[in-house]
C-alpha cells in the first residue's frame, strides 16, 4: 500500500472521508440534548457548573503538540476539533475533542500521539462525540515523574471521561493504548461499553509466553521488539543515546514496523520533534516500557475474570496480523477479528478507509443505543 497517503485541502467537508455508520435518526439531535443535560460542549469546552475541585478544563495554548501547530490535517478539521487541557487524576492531560453523538475514546501507540488518528477522526465525528488523548508523559500531557504502569494509565483515562462527563464510552487502543485499552477496560469494567484493541500480539504476560519468556527471537522478529527491552532501561544512557541519533532511531522504528513502507515524510518529522524537544519530554516518552514489569504482575490478576464486552482486533497483514484478536480470546468472552491487506503496524495512517470500515461495523450497535 502507498502510505503517501493524499492530503486533502484545508477548504470546506472531504467527501472521499468515508462515513463511519448511517443511521435513520439523527445522533447530532441525541447529542446536542445530550450535551446540554451535561454541560459539555462538544467542541472543545463545558460548563463551569459540571467542574469539580479534582477535575477542570481549559484552553490549550497554541503550542507544539496542539491542533493548531500540527501539520497537514485533513480539511476543515480544526473547525470540528479543538485541543483542551484538562486536569485528572493528578495531572494536566491534552486531549483533542469533537463531533457529536456517544463518547468514543482514542487512545494512541508509541512513537505517536493523538495525530495517529487524524485521517479517522473527521468521519468519526460526524456519530461521535471524539476524545483523542495524548497518554501520560506524551505530546502536551504533563511529564509525570512515575504512574506509568497501566492501571495508573487506565485510571488517568477514567478520570479524563469523568471530568468531560461522559460515564460509558467505547474505546479505541493502538499499540501501546492497546495495553492501556486492555487495562482500562478490565479495571474498569462497568465504564467500557465496547474495545477495539489494534497492532500488538495481546497484553503483557498474557497467553503461553507469559509462562516461557522467550528471550531470543527470530530476526524478523527481534527487529520488530528490540525497542522493548531498550526502552526499558531506566537510564539516563538511553536519553542520551536516542538524543544523538534520534532522527535514524525513530525512522528505523516507523520503517520496520510499516510492512514495507513507512509513514509520510511530514509526519515523521513532526513526530520527532514531539518526542525529542527537550530531555524531560524524550525521558517520559519511554515511562511506560520502564514499568513493563508492573504490567505483567497487573495483567496476571486482570486475566483470572475475562471481559464480556464486544471486543474487536485489528491487525495489519503486513504487521501482527490476526494476533491482536487471537490473544484476547482467553481473557474475553467476545471477540471479533479484522485483518486489513497489504498494511503494516501504522493501520490508522497506512489504511484509514479500511479502519473505518472495521469500526464502522463494530461499533453500530453503540451507536444504535438509547
Amino acid at each position: 500500500m502507498n502510505t503517501s497517503h493524499t492530503e486533502p485541502s484545508q477548504q470546506g467537508p472531504d467527501p472521499s472521508v468515508p462515513h463511519p455508520a448511517r443511521y435513520l435518526l439523527s445522533r447530532r439531535a441525541f447529542a446536542g440534548g445530550a450535551a446540554a443535560a451535561t454541560g459539555i460542549s462538544l467542541l472543545g469546552g463545558w460548563a463551569s457548573s459540571t467542574a469539580s475541585a479534582a477535575s477542570s478544563t481549559k484552553p490549550v495554548p497554541h503550542g507544539f503538540g496542539s491542533v493548531s501547530t500540527a501539520p497537514r490535517l485533513p480539511r476543515a478539521f480544526a473547525h470540528t476539533f479543538k485541543s483542551q487541557f484538562i486536569r485528572a487524576n493528578g495531572i494536566r492531560q491534552h486531549a483533542v475533542i469533537g463531533g457529536d453523538g456517544p463518547p468514543l475514546l482514542l487512545v494512541h501507540g508509541w512513537p505517536e500521539n493523538w495525530y495517529a488518528w487524524r485521517f479517522l477522526m473527521p468521519a468519526l465525528a460526524r456519530d461521535f462525540t471524539v476524545i483523542a488523548v495524548d497518554q501520560r508523559g506524551i505530546g502536551l500531557t504533563e511529564k509525570a515523574p512515575d504512574g506509568y504502569d497501566s492501571g495508573t494509565l487506565a485510571n488517568d483515562l477514567v478520570a479524563l471521561m469523568d471530568a468531560l462527563g461522559h460515564e460509558r464510552f467505547a474505546v479505541v487502543g493502538h499499540d501501546t493504548g492497546y495495553i492501556i485499552s486492555y487495562a482500562l477496560a478490565a479495571d474498569h469494567r462497568d465504564r467500557v461499553d465496547r474495545l477495539v484493541l489494534a497492532e500488538i500480539p495481546g497484553p503483557p504476560g498474557v497467553g503461553p509466553d507469559a509462562v516461557q519468556p522467550k528471550l531470543f527471537l527470530d530476526e524478523a522478529n527481534n527487529n520488530r521488539l528490540w525497542h522493548i527491552p531498550f526502552n526499558r532501561v531506566n537510564d539516563e544512557l538511553i536519553v542520551d543515546m536516542v538524543s544523538r541519533s534520534a532522527d535514524a532511531y525513530y525512522r528505523y522504528e516507523y520503517t520496520i514496523q510499516g510492512g514495507g513502507t513507512t509513514l509520510p515524510e511530514y509526519a515523521i518529522k513532526y513526530y520527532v520533534k514531539l518526542f525529542t524537544r527537550d530531555r524531560d519530554a524524550l525521558r517520559a516518552s519511554f515511562g511506560l516500557y520502564r514499568a513493563w514489569d508492573a504490567h505483567l504482575a497487573q495483567n496476571i490478576g486482570r486475566q483470572d475474570e475475562p471481559l464480556t464486552i464486544p471486543v474487536l482486533g485489528i491487525g495489519g497483514a503486513n504487521s501482527w496480523a490476526n494476533l491482536p484478536g487471537d490473544a484476547m480470546r482467553s481473557i474475553a468472552n467476545d471477540v471479533q477479528t479484522v485483518v486489513i491487506p497489504d498494511t503494516g503496524h501504522w493501520v490508522a495512517e497506512q489504511a484509514p478507509e479500511e479502519m473505518l470500515a472495521a469500526l464502522s461495523t463494530f461499533l453500530a450497535p453503540y451507536l444504535a443505543a438509547p
